[in-house]
């Protein structure tokens, strides 16, 4: 079945591949995002009719409200699913946090997932869709790194949110998972030196980054009927964390 799909944090890495790989299925997706990028703009070109995009500063969470959200998805329409992937990072050690950073950390990753989930799930009680919401958590959220405490927090937050969700819209179809991600070769890991990088793959039993398609191979699993009885979990595609 062809889906109705927002989804945050398109412009580019992950977010853009799980974008791309919506299309090709014939998917209509309706992407959020700070700016347009140029690789997003081709795909809008390549699939005129399928991909919608509109700007959202997700860091100014009362701006995400029903009126805003129309200009990008049209009245009557149903929302299948709402794929959380936007995400803001936060690496510093504990004894340098700063409330103003930390602030910002917590509205992009938490409070306005929170704020679209209200707002997906409302949409598909009208329609009476059986919607499913994915949210891309990290395994920093339950295998510590130095200097990641603040990130991981947020992820943490994500995953009850996730689970509660699960519980309490279960009964109208509505389902709710994380998929707990593994580090990538994405902007958000471009920071760290090979060094850094090696040191965090070696403690996978793969020994290596776990893989952009890993992930939205995943995504695409939890959108598919064949996973209709998956809620309230969370998946590791993780390469073996230990």
């Amino acid at each position: 079945m062809k889906q109705n799909i927002l989804l945050t944090g398109v412009s580019s890495g992950l977010g853009l591949a799980i974008c791309r790989s919506l299309l090709q299925e014939g998917h209509q997706v309706f992407g959020i995002s700070r700016s347009f990028s140029p690789a997003l703009e081709k795909l809008q070109q390549a699939y005129p009719a399928l991909l919608h995009w509109q700007s959202l500063d997700l860091a100014e969470t009362a701006l995400i409200h029903a009126q805003q959200l129309s200009a990008l998805i049209p009245k009557g329409t149903p929302i299948h699913a709402f794929i959380n992937n936007a995400a803001l990072a936060y690496d510093d050690l504990i004894t340098n946090l700063q409330l103003d950073p930390l602030q910002q950390l917590f509205a992009v990753n938490v409070l306005s997932p929170m704020m679209l989930s209200k707002l997906c799930i409302r949409n598909m009680l009208l329609h009476r869709t059986a919607g499913n919401l994915i949210h891309l958590s990290s395994i920093s959220a339950h295998t510590g790194y130095k200097g990641l405490a603040m990130y991981a927090a947020t992820k943490g937050a994500l995953e009850a949110f996730s689970k509660n969700t699960a519980r309490e819209w279960g009964s109208k179809g509505i389902r709710s998972n994380c998929i707990v991600a593994g580090f990538m070769e994405t902007d958000m890991t471009a920071s760290l030196s090979q060094e850094q990088k090696d040191r965090i793959y070696k403690r996978t039993s793969l020994k290596k980054a776990t893989t952009i398609d890993s992930v939205v191979s995943t995504i695409r699993f939890l959108l598919s009927e064949g996973a209709g009885s998956i809620t309230g979990q969370n998946l590791f595609v993780d390469s073996g964390t230990i």
